[in-house]
């Protein structure tokens, strides 16, 4: 079920403004200074309990990071420089510090994203992409993928049961040219289903832009509930640079 919080209500391109401006203040933020990236994990914190985002949801769409998390394992083992022991290894001191620089802006930069994503509906974040002034091909292009995501895995999962019901199961590398051609197959169809749906949009008088619904202009109390954030993480980033 949906949950209307202040948040939630906010529009699209100010939180996404408001998002862009977190991140790379967190960027921006010495690595050396730990205590600020508490800081802006508490601001974080504090966005998601207005939110009312379940913490369990939040940890589970976070598992996109953990490609990251590996990389940075393994640079305090493979990096140069001064070494300590640390439970019988020994680890690189600035590969400990790229690791934690990593992990720190990383999470922080995945959980703001995550975020944002929990609280606004697609639909929104590519209109408030329009009105940021994002080139409109690129905003239509991501809405059709959106749009016919589902379609193309439906098109895949029935070929998938035509090749199965034939008795077909991919067991090694010799079954590799078969997916092969089901992969070239699927670009086919959907290539032309993109030129069907063209078609039928120059029949309804499509002229390379999609209506967009009237939208009164973001009020000030609007900006200023959305650029709390960044500007809490400015103050933070400004200290962390001051007494670095």
């Amino acid at each position: 079920m949906r949950r209307e919080t202040v948040v939630h209500r906010l529009p699209a391109h100010c939180k996404l403004v408001a998002l862009l401006g977190f991140v790379l203040l967190v960027v921006a933020t010495p690595r050396e200074a730990m205590w600020a990236f508490g800081g802006h994990a508490l601001l974080l914190a504090a966005v998601a309990v207005a939110a009312r985002v379940p913490p369990g949801l939040l940890l589970r769409r976070m598992l996109v990071e953990v490609p990251f998390v590996a990389f940075a394992l393994l640079l305090p083992l493979l990096a140069e420089g001064p070494r300590i022991g640390v439970l019988g290894l020994s680890l690189s001191e600035p590969g400990l510090w790229s690791a934690w620089n990593i992990l720190a802006k990383a999470t922080l930069g995945v959980t703001a994203s995550v975020l944002l994503a929990a609280t606004t509906d697609v639909r929104q974040l590519l209109l408030g992409l329009e009105r940021l002034r994002l080139p409109p091909l690129l905003v239509q292009i991501a809405a059709f993928m959106i749009r016919y995501l589902d379609v193309v895995t439906g098109e895949l999962r029935r070929m998938r049961i035509a090749r199965e019901s034939r008795g077909f199961t991919a067991r090694g590398p010799r079954h590799w040219g078969v997916l092969a051609r089901t992969a070239g197959a699927l670009f086919i169809r959907c290539y032309e289903r993109g030129e069907r749906v063209h078609l039928a949009m120059l029949s309804r008088g499509y002229r390379g832009s999609m209506p967009v619904p009237h939208r009164a202009p973001a009020g000030a109390a609007a900006w200023a509930r959305a650029l709390a954030l960044p500007g809490a993480a400015l103050v933070l980033c400004l200290l962390a640079l001051a007494t670095r």
